[in-house]
């Protein structure tokens, strides 16, 4: 499905990050290095994805584990509100290290009608499945939802990049536990249009993220959840 393209904002492939690793650790990667391992698991699923063709669910999935090899760390805390906040400081950082504005540009212009769409679709909002398989507490998921459009409202009047990517992988998220956890069909019509928009905004970013990450080696990407152990 990902295609190789040119620099100038278009889909990275593996080949081309696993390039740009070798110029920044030449040779084999040091599995020492929490950096350089992660970004060697997280093309390798890159690479995975790109032998997928139409198979959309496949495609999304081998995205989202090449984004959790990029982004996961060791959080020793299962709270929602800790994962989303280390999640909105990666966002962060990406954002202000993205010198090229790929990410800026990927979600104001590449896939905006996507992103809209996902971010307006209750069929990916927790609260609404929540309200649904009889939890306490989320009778209100529809003022809710309406509160966290009010919020994107002004997210999208004020070109804030990092609350509509922190908001639209939360979105994505939902959609991963639907499919992950049994929750959807294979190839099902049902949930079709927001796995294939997933699906091509996850071929995008994700390699986005990866070569910003390899631009900055320096920087605090944080500890791994599972280093190399001999």
């Amino acid at each position: 499905m990902a295609q190789s393209q040119n620099a100038m904002g278009s889909v990275l492939t593996a080949s081309a990050l696993t390039a740009k690793r070798h110029s920044v650790w030449p040779g084999r990667f040091p599995e020492s290095d929490a950096l350089a391992l992660r970004i060697h698991r997280a093309i390798s699923w890159i690479e995975r994805a790109e032998r997928e063709s139409d198979d959309h669910d496949a495609v999304f999935i081998f995205y989202w584990i090449a984004f959790n090899a990029a982004y996961a760390q060791d959080i020793r805390s299962a709270q929602d509100i800790v994962e989303r906040g280390r999640l909105g400081e990666y966002f962060s950082r990406l954002v202000s290290l993205d010198t090229d504005r790929r990410i800026f540009n990927a979600v104001w212009d590449r896939f905006s009608d996507s992103v809209r769409v996902l971010l307006n679709n209750k069929f990916v909002f927790q609260p609404f499945w929540n309200y649904h398989n009889g939890m306490a507490g989320y009778g209100d998921w529809e003022s809710r939802f309406q509160s966290s459009r009010n919020v994107l409202s002004m997210a999208l009047g004020n070109s804030d990049t990092e609350t509509i990517l922190s908001t639209l992988f939360d979105r994505l998220y939902v959609l991963r536990n639907q499919i992950i956890h049994g929750g959807a069909t294979w190839n099902s019509s049902v949930n079709r249009e927001q796995v294939r928009d997933g699906a091509r905004i996850l071929t995008f970013l994700v390699p986005v993220f990866i070569d910003i990450m390899l631009d900055n080696p320096s920087e605090q990407w944080g500890p791994l959840y599972y280093p190399v152990v001999k």
